[in-house]
């Protein structure tokens, strides 16, 4: 038997599953798994709509996510007081 092990780059990367890291889609699934649950019995599709948010909003691109780019927009423009000085 010939087995392949695929590691992440220099056994430092984070561990990645499709386009989100583990963290990520383990909370995606669940959600999912839940979601549906109350759209069968309920059919309220807005849970639904909050996990597919979330899904592409934690989509990971060269190791940062759409979230993050928010988070990093909203503290530089809203949440820490920027300094200017003209000289």
């Amino acid at each position: 038997m010939n087995q392949r092990y695929l590691y992440p780059q220099n056994m430092k990367a984070s561990a990645n599953m499709w386009f989100w890291s583990l963290r990520d889609f383990a909370i995606l699934v669940m959600a999912a798994l839940i979601s549906v649950l109350i759209a069968a019995l309920t059919k309220i599709v807005l849970p639904l709509a909050l996990v597919l948010c979330f899904g592409v909003l934690t989509i990971r691109a060269d190791d940062t996510t759409i979230l993050d780019y928010i988070k990093y927009a909203v503290r530089y423009f809203i949440a820490q007081q920027q300094e200017y000085e003209w000289r």
